[in-house]
């Protein structure tokens, strides 16, 4: 076995066994698992800049953009992200960010 087919066996996500391979190009997939990495920048610079309910706002909207793109992208180009089966990280990171988005646009603005 070469080290390569090793890697590959070792990172598979066994709870996708009998999941059909996405119909988007790899291209395609690889581009929105990177939408939602530039979210996740956004956050960063967003709290850099102490604009703390835009980042939480940005934060939630990328949980809930990770959970719709669960379904269309393939378990091993998203890779760490993939943790458990479709159903189970879609429906935790859509409860999460739907959560998140609520607390960012419910909390009161610091000084009102």
């Amino acid at each position: 076995m070469k080290l390569g087919d090793a890697r590959e066996r070792l990172l598979a996500n066994p709870h996708d066994v009998h999941v059909p391979l996405s119909a988007l190009p790899p291209v395609a997939q690889k581009a929105l698992v990177g939408l939602f990495l530039a979210l996740l920048a956004a956050v960063v610079f967003f709290i850099g800049m102490d604009r703390w309910r835009r980042g939480t706002f940005t934060l939630g909207l990328a949980m809930v953009w990770l959970a719709v793109i669960r379904w269309l992208v393939d378990s091993r180009i998203m890779g760490v992200l993939a943790v458990r089966s479709r159903k189970f990280d879609s429906l935790f990171c859509g409860t999460v960010g739907a959560l998140i988005i609520w607390f960012a646009v419910s909390i009161d603005p610091l000084g009102s």
